[in-house]
């Protein structure tokens, strides 16, 4: 049995006439530059989580970099984030000249560690960057208090966390709704995945709404008329119609991503060799990847792979120890949490449309591995 970690075609066959009208009509319309598809489905989002601002940009690289530049994450300024990410969560601060100050994560979450980042403000600390990764948000209350504790200002890269919730002064919120900004990547994995690349930024505030709006047009209140040194980075007419059909099926989606997690759960619990995702108190969890932390992890992953089950390590180098980023003068052994986790973490085939047939045999080829 052949098991992809990840396929776009069964849902496009599940709902293939909505795709291919919802393509149809945004072709025909010609509109292919902020089309009236960008705007209404902006304003879906914010009717799915609650937001009251959203702005579609091209990819959610480019939606951290704007954030980043809004806020001033740059000329030198430290921004506190976690070192085991994918690279864009820092890379927003680097290339804007700001300096990323690194912090070590949970062990059971895989979430920035709070009380290690406290430790690393100091004076010219600017912002916080916490990253929701794999199925639930960071701990926003404490990053929340040291927020206001230090005067500083949050932005969350909730790029792996559409439909994520967390529990915050009573009340359960959407990721990347608590900080000043929040963020969200449509990239074809994701949740709510594109046909291609396709970016948000959401937040509550109306003035770095407007901000937002004008940076992803070069900076323009209007055409051809600048207020900033802006981008040139819009979400696609065509990847905010193929969004609003995914949009429309999203709570179906998120529930079987929850039932395959269940299973594994399940069909995993009794081996030793296998720790599971931990979901801390007052985290509502959504699946976007289903990581493992495996004894003897590249070995086990030859053997999936060898059985035609596909894989993915989250991830293979931790920031620190990238050669870009070299100048920070960080070494091995500074963040050991993340270093282990680096040799330990596996994906499994997580997607809506994965069979429990094909969670059964992965499971099952797990279990031969360490017999």
């Amino acid at each position: 049995m052949k098991v992809p970690f990840y396929d776009a075609t069964r849902e496009y066959k599940l709902y293939k006439s909505e795709f291919d009208n919802a393509i149809s009509n945004a072709v025909s319309s010609g509109a292919f530059i902020l089309g009236k598809q960008v705007s209404e489905f902006e304003e879906a989002v914010c009717n799915y989580t609650g937001a009251k601002y959203a702005v579609g940009v091209a990819n959610g690289s480019d939606a951290l970099v704007i954030a980043s530049d809004i806020l001033e994450y740059k000329n030198n300024a430290e921004i506190i984030t976690p070192v085991f990410t994918f690279f864009a969560s820092t890379s927003c601060i680097a290339r804007l000249g700001g300096k990323p100050i690194f912090c070590d994560v949970d062990e059971e979450t895989f979430n920035i560690n709070f009380t290690d980042a406290e430790n690393r403000i100091t004076n010219k600390t600017k912002g916080i960057l916490p990253v929701h990764l794999f199925l639930q948000t960071a701990d926003m209350t404490s990053c929340m208090e040291l927020a206001k504790k230090y005067n500083l200002s949050v932005l969350e890269d909730a790029a792996e966390a559409f439909g994520m919730k967390t529990k915050y002064n009573g009340e359960y919120i959407h990721a990347g709704l608590i900080g000043d900004f929040g963020i969200f990547s449509f990239f074809p994995t994701k949740t709510l995945g594109g046909y291609g690349d396709g970016g948000m930024i959401i937040t509550n505030n109306e003035e770095l709404y407007k901000k937002a709006k004008s940076y992803r047009v070069h900076g323009a209140s209007k055409k051809y008329h600048h207020d900033y040194i802006g981008y040139n980075s819009r979400l696609d007419t065509l990847q905010a119609a193929i969004l609003q059909v995914k949009l429309s099926h999203i709570n179906k989606s998120l529930e079987l991503r929850k039932k395959h997690a269940a299973l594994y759960r399940k069909l995993l619990n009794d081996l030793p060799q296998i720790k599971l995702p931990v979901i801390k108190d007052g985290n509502q969890e959504v699946n976007y990847v289903f990581c493992i932390k495996a004894e003897k992890r590249d070995a086990l992953e030859a053997h999936l792979n060898s059985r035609e089950i596909g894989t993915s390590i989250y991830y293979p180098v931790p920031l620190h120890l990238q050669k870009c980023f070299e100048y920070l003068g960080y070494k091995k052994g500074d963040f050991p949490v993340a270093e282990k986790l680096c040799e330990t973490v596996l994906a499994l085939p997580m997607f809506p449309e994965l069979k429990e047939e094909e969670i059964s045999f992965v499971c099952e080829s797990i279990k031969e591995f360490y017999k």
